[in-house]
């Protein structure tokens, strides 16, 4: 916690200071509300202190790599998840990853568990290669093709899957024609990859990743258990308890959510600070809440 303070103070520190001829009676309030605190800056004022210089030691291109392929893995899955209509709260067991080499593996397997929270998806497998096809983008090729086109299609839809990957890794491949070599870009073709069943693909450049949509009765009952708890936040905050308050919860027994709260209720309490959640038959002045499609009648008390 203290570093991520730190690390916050350091941006804010040296946003305030750029942003200082654009934005100057902003950036001289943060300038000032920040050093009233840490009183670190000898200058009362963000237009006399000096302007930030690069610090070269702590460029670090390797994590920023890495960081580039939690983002993109990330907007992958959630890609895949609005596309099938499923909530991030809603947890899922599976992402598979076709390993392209070692090294990147390595460097996803760094941000592993970032990836994981951020898509809320229990496991990250590698695989092998998903199998690829591949066909003409008739538009851009049209130009460099010109009266060999019929050729290059069809030389295009042959391609191995060496080659496939060949074009993803690095942007570009010679096809070999009958006299001369034409260079084919990855935006003159649309790769597609199978499909695996119980999971949706999609991928990026050379970036595939497999997301299993298959949701069992525990993993359902996980996301009935987040959104309750999404829901509880909530209403903790409408009725105006303090962020350290514990509570009691009464819930008047629903179908829809008894198998969810016996089975996650050690989660559920640690999350909304509730000494005891209990299920009674009806509840006199209790508050009702909209859990996914299904309407509850709540009572929260301070503990």
């Amino acid at each position: 916690k203290i570093s991520a303070y730190q690390t916050l103070y350091t941006c804010l520190k040296t946003i305030a200071r750029l942003m200082s001829p654009v934005a100057p009676f902003y950036a001289e309030r943060l300038f000032r509300d920040l050093n009233t605190i840490s009183a670190k800056d000898a200058n009362n004022s963000v237009h006399v202190a000096l302007f930030p210089k690069v610090e070269e030691m702590f460029i670090d291109t390797v994590l920023e790599e890495q960081m580039e392929y939690a983002q993109k893995i990330s907007s992958l899955v959630l890609s895949i998840r609005k596309k099938e209509n499923l909530k991030v709260r809603q947890p899922l067991q599976k992402v598979m990853i076709p390993l392209v080499d070692q090294r990147i593996k390595d460097e996803i397997t760094h941000v592993k568990d970032l990836i994981l929270a951020e898509v809320n998806v229990k496991e990250l497998e590698f695989m092998e290669a998903i199998d690829k096809s591949i066909k003409p983008n008739f538009k851009t090729l049209g130009k460099k093709a010109g009266a060999k086109m019929k050729l290059v299609a069809e030389k295009i839809t042959l391609m191995t899957q060496e080659q496939i990957a060949e074009l993803e890794v690095n942007g570009h491949y010679n096809l070999a024609l009958d006299d001369q070599n034409l260079e084919i870009l990855r935006e003159d073709v649309e790769i597609l990859s199978r499909e695996i069943t119980g999971f949706k693909v999609a991928n990026e450049g050379a970036l595939t990743v497999a997301l299993d949509i298959h949701i069992d009765e525990e993993l359902r009952n996980e996301g009935i258990a987040r959104e309750l708890v999404s829901k509880l936040q909530g209403l903790r905050k409408e009725l105006d308890f303090e962020v350290t308050d514990k509570i009691s919860v009464k819930i008047v027994d629903n179908l829809y959510l008894k198998d969810a709260i016996n089975q996650f209720k050690t989660y559920i309490c640690s999350e909304i600070l509730a000494t005891e959640i209990n299920l009674f038959v009806e509840l006199a002045n209790a508050n009702a809440v909209m859990v996914d499609e299904t309407e509850i009648k709540v009572l929260i008390e301070k503990a």
